[in-house]
């Protein structure tokens, strides 16, 4: 197979931190190659100088048999690379089309070829099999529809490789399987793919070949055909991989209660007649496709939406005044969908992200000053205790990778000994390692009495620890069901809205 990229002898550090180690790596013309490796291997980082983002401390990048002048995007896309990074970099107050021009033309031009970049975006919509309408804004697509967008963007830009940073990692299955039929035929016009993922039944359903880096080196590149899911995940992790199992025990009395909970926003019914119970040492999991309420139900239970109708009880006690700062002090722990928008600062430090819900103690200030001294000592627990990588008390948490900043979240809720904990797609986006590590921690936090909510879009996270389970669909729950009648066909009637004896969710 004729090489169209190869990557030689890539090192990267930052300050005493070796990101890549003496990588090389190649890609054929026509095949998909995943990128594996735990949370922090130096996946994004070795993406990120291929695409100029970065410049390599040593090493060389050459497509199509040139060398690639270092740390500079515009000579990639001219070289013919694209990337579409795990969080979008779309304007949301433009249209598609505008999205899709940005950056294409010079400045210096006095006016603007529109015409002919619609007629060009419809081509490769149409030739690629990903339709999209131009003139739409893009605050007002769906995940799917916006990693389209983005994929086009580079599409326009003639690019020959396509790098994908964890592309399914905000779609739900259905998407997912539609982006990578979409890929495969995209290869069959002369594309080559890079993709990072750390779902290994997709890394197994897509790729021809797959890579894997550990502590930033490469340790293993194997044909698809002649790897598996578990061998796969040893070599990411560097041991045996084995996720924990839900053991049966006493469920205690209720600890939160909803009765016809009603959210309404911007004219419309965001959470309609919503009812359940959790109570302590359970787990109830809450399934559905993106986009059904699951977003309203987390906002609503972490104080940001305030109920417009029914009952919210925690502990037997109304929930008001309502709000974030009452939840965290009536011990609700919080961990959020989106972990970088809502779950921590990236410019503040791990032991400022680690004391922020819970600053104004004496634990953490005396009238009014920090007490640095114990924040810090406090932070440096949590990163032991919950393993996050790469990290001390003053490290910058953006500088974290996704799955440490989760555990870092996961740790600042857990160490509190929450009564009810919301776990909203709680691994999304963790390696298999950071998997395991997160289901152990939500699992001994149940052993210890806690009342849990799991929101995820993963089947098999949902039936794996939850006790008992609900579908949400068109902001509707239906009846909660034993997780050990929740077998797929069953799942995807009431994920459909099927529910008692044939009907449908309004």
């Amino acid at each position: 197979m004729t090489a169209v990229l190869e990557l030689d002898g890539i090192t990267k550090r930052f300050g005493a931190l070796t990101a890549n180690d003496r990588v090389s790596l190649s890609l054929g013309q026509g095949e998909i190659l995943a990128l594996l490796g735990e949370n922090g291997a130096g996946k994004t980082t070795l993406m990120n100088i291929l695409f100029g983002h970065y410049a390599a401390d040593e090493g060389n990048v050459r497509v199509f048999g040139q060398e690639l002048p270092s740390g500079k995007p515009r000579a990639a896309i001219d070289a013919g690379v694209g990337m579409v990074h795990q969080h979008f970099t779309l304007a949301g107050n433009l249209t598609v089309l505008d999205n899709i021009m940005l950056g294409s033309e010079s400045l210096f031009r006095t006016t603007s070829s529109r015409e002919s970049a619609r007629k060009k975006l419809l081509s490769i919509a149409e030739r690629f099999g990903l339709p999209v309408s131009p003139d739409e804004k893009v605050s007002q697509l769906s995940v799917g529809e916006r990693q389209r967008v983005e994929i086009l963007k580079a599409l326009y830009r003639d690019a020959r490789i396509l790098i994908l940073d964890e592309p399914t990692a905000v779609l739900a299955r259905p998407e997912a399987q539609r982006l990578f039929e979409t890929l495969k035929d995209m290869t069959k016009e002369g594309l080559s793919l890079i993709f990072i993922s750390h779902k290994l039944h997709e890394v197994m359903a897509a790729s021809d070949r797959v890579a894997v880096l550990r502590g930033g080196r490469m340790v293993a590149e194997r044909k698809t055909t002649q790897t598996s899911p578990e061998d796969l995940a040893e070599l990411m992790v560097g041991r045996k991989v084995e996720r924990p199992v839900r053991q049966d025990h006493k469920i205690g009395a209720p600890v939160i209660v909803a009765r016809d909970v009603r959210v309404e926003a911007g004219g419309e019914t965001k959470l309609n007649d919503v009812s359940f119970t959790i109570r302590a040492g359970e787990i109830l999991g809450i399934v559905g496709v993106s986009g059904n309420g699951q977003a309203s139900l987390g906002a609503l239970l972490s104080g940001l939406t305030r109920p417009s109708g029914g009952t919210l009880t925690l502990d037997g006690q109304d929930v008001l005044p309502f709000g974030p700062r009452e939840m965290i002090r009536a011990g609700v722990g919080r961990i959020p969908e989106d972990r970088h928008s809502e779950g921590a600062v990236g410019e503040l430090t791990v032991w400022e992200n680690a004391v922020l819900e819970r600053l104004r103690t004496p634990a953490f200030s005396t009238r009014g000053f920090v007490r640095q001294a114990a924040c810090k000592a406090y932070a440096a627990q949590l990163i032991e205790r919950f393993d996050i990588r790469g990290a001390t008390a003053e490290t910058r948490t953006r500088l974290l990778s996704g799955g440490n900043m989760q555990k870092l979240i996961l740790g600042r809720c857990l160490s509190t000994g929450p009564a009810f904990l919301l776990a909203n797609q709680p691994t999304r986006g963790l390696d298999e390692g950071a998997i395991a590590a997160v289901h152990s921690e939500l699992l001994a936090a149940r052993a210890a009495g806690a009342a849990i909510l799991l929101i995820s879009e993963e089947l098999e996270e949902a039936v794996a620890l939850s006790d008992r389970i609900q579908a949400m669909v068109k902001g509707r729950l239906s009846e909660a069901i034993p997780a050990g009648e929740a077998d797929a066909q069953r799942l995807g009637l009431i994920m459909a809205g099927v529910w008692k004896e044939g009907s449908h969710a309004a």
